[in-house]
């Protein structure tokens, strides 16, 4: 089989050293911080060696990228590298009690529908100018999310964003990266202050693999058509629901569930397992 390692620049030492460890015939440089290895075979000493490197080594996928045609993405941890509420929570100074809440729910320990309302409480008071300001300053896009979204565009893929976060974050995600579609809970505001509840039902776990699936059935694509990528245990039903299951610098409980996972390479690292 072919392999795909990425994620730390590679020298020419590092690709013959990954070369001899694989035990492959070949190996073609895709870039500083990329290789496929071929007819290589995932050895415990190329393991060893991705370890102590801080490589990711996946099989190189058997269709081409356009054969699929929906993306869904989760938002937080994944497409950014914030988790928005425990950022605007931290303007409310209650940052450390919320993020405890909100690591616990992506580990799967407590229950995402039921965590949600208990942390958007502690919300309440703020200035909807609050959103704002974690959006302009504090929120980034994670490595390589461009690159992905304008080759998922090239290729014709359908793209959607959802998220057990915000729709103030996604709507302006959406714009921004070009998402066909975005799904996300919606903060209670009234005078320009959020009251610390939602407005309608939440997206959780179930909503988002939901999503998914009503995206797929309206574009008429078979379930193997399909990539999901998340970080968290409210991603697993929708990773379960996908032909192409990504755990992103994930949780445990969804990287059991994965196909493919990336711990050290950029979401443009999928680009890659096509190589």
């Amino acid at each position: 089989m072919n392999l795909v390692v990425q994620g730390a620049p590679l020298a020419p030492d590092t690709l013959q050293a990954l070369r001899a460890a694989a035990g492959a015939t070949a190996v073609i440089p895709l870039g500083t911080h990329a290789c496929r290895l071929d007819n290589a075979h995932h050895t415990l000493p190329l393991a060893a060696l991705c370890r102590d490197i801080g490589l990711d080594c996946c099989a190189t996928l058997e269709r081409p990228l356009d054969h699929y045609g929906l993306f869904v993405t989760d938002m937080d941890s994944t497409l950014i590298d914030i988790e928005c509420i425990d950022e605007v929570a931290d303007l409310a100074g209650r940052k450390n009690e919320v993020s405890r809440i909100t690591e616990a729910a992506m580990r799967g320990e407590i229950d995402f529908a039921e965590s949600l309302p208990r942390r958007v409480a502690q919300l309440q008071g703020l200035p909807e100018s609050a959103l704002a300001e974690v959006y302009a300053r504090r929120l980034h896009l994670n490595p390589g999310a461009e690159r992905l979204l304008a080759a998922l565009r090239i290729a014709g893929l359908h793209t959607v964003l959802v998220s057990g976060g915000f729709t103030y974050f996604t709507d302006r995600l959406r714009e921004r990266l070009g998402f066909d579609e975005a799904h996300a809970n919606v903060l209670e505001v009234r005078d320009g202050v959020l009251t610390g509840r939602l407005d309608g039902p939440i997206v959780d776990a179930a909503a988002k693999a939901a999503v998914l699936r009503a995206a797929r059935d309206r574009l008429g694509l078979a379930p193997e058509r399909t990539i999901a990528i998340g970080d968290g245990a409210n991603d697993v039903p929708m990773l379960r629901e996908a032909g192409l299951g990504i755990a992103f610098r994930a949780k445990p409980a969804l990287r059991a569930v994965a196909d493919v996972c990336l711990d050290h390479a950029g979401l443009d690292g999928i680009l890659a397992l096509f190589a």
